[in-house]
């Protein structure tokens, strides 16, 4: 049987073509190194768990440097593929930002900051290579004070309407607000609005035994100023500091 010189001629060239191509002419493969110009990915910082000093409570283990002072060390867990830490601490009775500091070597710092004052604290992780971050909780505390059995509340914080809220359609708000006090003796709570932040401490708007008040007048066009004072049975006392938000 005579085969057809072409057709045969055809086939070959055909496996040969397809030999060449198998032997990487053109292809990338999985074994292809990886090269200087390959863009690396970095991965985000993971956020740290704080440790100390504990949330709501009172911190007596600060050493004291003076009548005023005394030395905290905070600490909080090392957090994965992170290179440095951002340390933020806030007076919650002036609402300064006491210290605010970037730390490369460890996950603690032992800071002087004032006793009888209440503190709010996180963490912001980062890393090289990428502007991602990742937050801490905020944990709040008392830094003990010489003398002091009964400690104010902490500032109470908004709910809602939250910080910057817009509110359409409305004409009355319900208020609420989350308190805390070491002692666990919050006894009352006064609100008080106005649309202007320098009247606002004058406008009581009501009193009320748990962290909520209700049916607020509002009206649209306006943007509102609110904040809380907090009681405790001893008779101390915390300001809030002043929240706002826009009915439209």
């Amino acid at each position: 049987m005579k085969i057809n010189k072409q057709l045969l001629g055809l086939v070959i060239a055909m496996v040969i073509m397809i030999s060449c191509s198998g032997d990487g002419g053109g292809g990338t493969t999985d074994n292809d190194p990886v090269t200087d110009n390959d863009p690396v990915a970095v991965p985000d910082p993971k956020a740290s768990s704080l440790v100390f000093p504990e949330d709501n409570t009172t911190c007596l283990e600060g050493e004291s440097v003076n009548a005023n002072f005394s030395s905290i060390t905070f600490d909080w867990s090392d957090a994965q593929d992170t290179d440095t830490y951002t340390l933020h601490v806030t007076n919650m009775e002036t609402n300064a930002v006491v210290f605010n500091l970037a730390i490369n070597d460890g996950s603690e710092r032992t800071l002087q900051i004032e006793k009888g004052k209440p503190f709010s604290w996180y963490i912001i992780s980062r890393a090289s290579g990428t502007t991602a971050t990742a937050q801490s909780a905020t944990f709040k505390f008392y830094n003990a004070g010489d003398g002091i059995e009964n400690y104010a509340p902490f500032p109470a914080e908004a709910v809602q309407p939250a910080r910057g809220a817009s509110l359409s359609g409305v004409t009355s708000v319900n208020f609420e607000w989350e308190a805390s006090d070491v002692d666990d003796d919050i006894t009352s709570f006064e609100v008080f609005m106005s649309t202007a932040t320098e009247t606002v401490g004058d406008n009581s708007i009501g009193t009320s035994e748990t962290n909520t008040l209700e049916g607020i007048e509002v009206s649209a066009g306006n943007t509102y100023y609110w904040m809380v004072d907090t009681t405790d049975s001893q008779g101390n006392q915390s300001q809030s500091e002043v929240f706002e938000f826009r009915v439209n």
